[in-house]
C-alpha cells in the first residue's frame, strides 16, 4: 500500500495529500457508511490581519465574546430543523440532523468552533459561525441563534462565514470498519492540547 500512496500523491493538487491507505470491505462506503463527521471553523480574532496563514483561517477584526458565542452554540446541540442553517443549493433530503457537540474556545488571537454531528446540510457550519460571530460581537442576543433555528428560513441568520478556515476534521464508522486513528487537526493548531478530543 506504500507504493499506492507514493504514486497517489504524484497525481494529487499540492493542497492535498494521502497519509494512509487500507484495504476495505466491500460493504464499506466512504460517505453513506459514516455514522458521524465532525468539523472545525478556525477564526483569527485580532485588529491586524494575520501575514500568516492567509486563506487558512477567517480574520475577524471585531472583538469577539467567545461566552456569549458558546451560550448561544447551546441552543444548537441536539436533533432539530436546521433549514435556517441550510444553502440554497442544498440536495439533502432532510434538514433534521443531530449536532453532537459544538463547542466555542479560544486560544490567544485563535477561535474554534468545534462541532460534530450525524451529518450536514450544505453550507451548515459556515452559516452557524456567521450567527456565532454575530453573536458574538454583540450586534445580536444570544438567543438570536434560538431564533433563527426556530425560524427555519435561511435569510434569517445573516451572512455565511467565508470558507477560509473550515476544515473537515473527522469522519467516524462503526468498528466493522477499522481505521486508524489520527489527529485531529488542522496542523496549525497542534500546539492545543485541550483541543484533542
Amino acid at each position: 500500500m506504500k507504493a499506492w500512496v507514493m504514486g497517489a500523491n504524484i497525481n494529487l493538487p499540492h493542497d492535498v495529500s494521502v497519509t494512509w491507505a487500507r484495504v476495505m470491505p466491500a460493504t464499506f462506503h466512504a460517505r453513506f457508511k459514516a455514522i458521524a463527521r465532525r468539523y472545525r471553523y478556525v477564526i483569527y480574532n485580532d485588529q491586524i490581519r494575520p501575514a500568516h496563514l492567509n486563506q487558512e483561517i477567517t480574520w475577524n477584526h471585531r472583538p469577539l465574546d467567545v461566552e456569549r458565542m458558546a451560550q448561544a452554540a447551546e441552543y444548537l446541540v441536539g436533533t432539530h430543523d436546521f433549514s435556517a442553517f441550510r444553502a440554497g443549493q442544498c440536495q439533502a433530503k432532510s434538514p433534521v440532523k443531530q449536532l453532537h457537540h459544538l463547542r466555542v474556545t479560544r486560544h490567544g488571537k485563535m477561535i474554534v468552533i468545534d462541532v460534530r454531528a450525524n451529518a450536514f446540510l450544505h453550507h451548515m457550519v459556515r452559516n452557524i459561525a456567521g450567527v456565532l460571530m454575530t453573536i458574538g460581537t454583540g450586534e445580536r442576543p444570544i438567543e438570536w441563534a434560538r431564533e433563527v433555528l426556530e425560524s427555519r428560513i435561511r435569510r434569517t441568520g445573516g451572512v455565511t462565514a467565508h470558507p477560509y478556515g473550515l476544515y473537515l476534521v473527522g469522519v467516524e464508522y462503526r468498528d466493522e470498519f477499522p481505521l486508524p486513528e489520527r489527529y485531529i487537526g488542522p496542523h496549525f493548531l497542534t500546539g492545543f492540547a485541550e483541543l484533542d478530543g
